[in-house]
């Protein structure tokens, strides 16, 4: 449905385009869950927006546990995905570096959500992950200009906005640096996520069809599409190349997610900055 209305290429089983497997790669599946089918239609659907003629392959873990869900994605990695996004992410805990080896997978774009709890949540993993891209989220509001919009940090609410912090356990990859955050520092690049200017999604299994959908979850999937939609991945350095291409992102100077210590933790600025990163696509130039 989500497809025809736009006017995209069919994406079925049939034609090849879509695959669904479980995370050993079979077809017996978790039991349904209104919330996860809730995602698992966002992230189709964004998909779909962003790279029309993309194949898609959708795993499903056997569990949200992070060692299941991390098996899904070395699952996707084995069926040749060239780009991998993550919906989800939890509070950082003692001993998740030990997991980071689910999400290295070189020359494989991964994306992962910052959070939707603000900065107040702390840092989210898998988003604190050397290995992945973690993407935050904007809010967009129609504008006069020659873009069309302005941007801002999305922080709907207090306990309600992007993600974003200075990690307790990763350590910092050589292409951040920013000098507040000695590890790993969230987010690293950020797109549309604010429920309140979101996106349209097609859900009849825990919906009644058409929502608006938004959060983090959102914006993972967009950015995903982005580095497939580019064909670059075979060359990427983890997520790397949107800090040496900063021409090809909308540099997101306003708003905040929170108050903090360290200003660019929370609050958006020229360059670098944690809810929103070095930016969001404007093309594909930057993936």
């Amino acid at each position: 449905m989500y497809r025809t209305t736009f006017k995209l290429p069919p994406c079925t089983a049939a034609n090849g385009c879509f695959r669904k497997v479980n995370q050993t790669g079979g077809a017996v599946y978790p039991a349904p869950d209104g919330g996860w089918a809730g995602e698992i239609s966002l992230d189709l659907d964004m998909a779909s927006a962003i790279c029309p003629n993309c194949n898609i392959i959708l795993v499903e873990a056997n569990s949200a546990d992070f060692n299941d869900l991390g098996l899904a994605v070395n699952r996707a990695a084995l069926m040749g995905a060239n780009a991998i996004s993550n919906s989800y992410g939890g509070a950082e805990f003692l001993g998740e570096t030990a997991m980071d080896a689910f999400y290295n997978h070189p020359g494989i774009a991964i994306t992962a959500s910052s959070g939707d709890g603000d900065f107040a949540a702390g840092t989210q993993y898998p988003a604190s992950s050397p290995f992945v891209t973690a993407v935050g989220g904007t809010r967009l509001s129609v504008a006069a200009n020659s873009r069309g919009w302005t941007e801002s940090v999305w922080n709907t609410k207090a306990g309600e906005g992007s993600g974003s912090g200075c990690s307790a356990f990763e350590p910092k990859p050589a292409w951040q640096t920013d000098g507040g955050c000695a590890f790993r520092m969230v987010a690293d690049v950020s797109a549309v996520a604010d429920p309140a200017t979101g996106v349209a999604v097609y859900n009849t299994y825990s919906g009644t069809g058409w929502q608006v959908f938004g959060g983090t979850s959102a914006s993972a999937p967009l950015v995903g599409a982005a580095y497939a939609l580019a064909g670059n991945t075979s060359g990427l350095v983890y997520g790397s190349y949107p800090y040496t291409h900063t021409s090809a992102l909308n540099d997101v100077t306003a708003g905040n997610n929170g108050t903090c210590t360290t200003a660019y933790f929370c609050t958006a600025g020229p360059g670098y900055d944690g809810p929103t990163g070095v930016g969001t696509p404007n093309g594909v130039g930057a993936f």
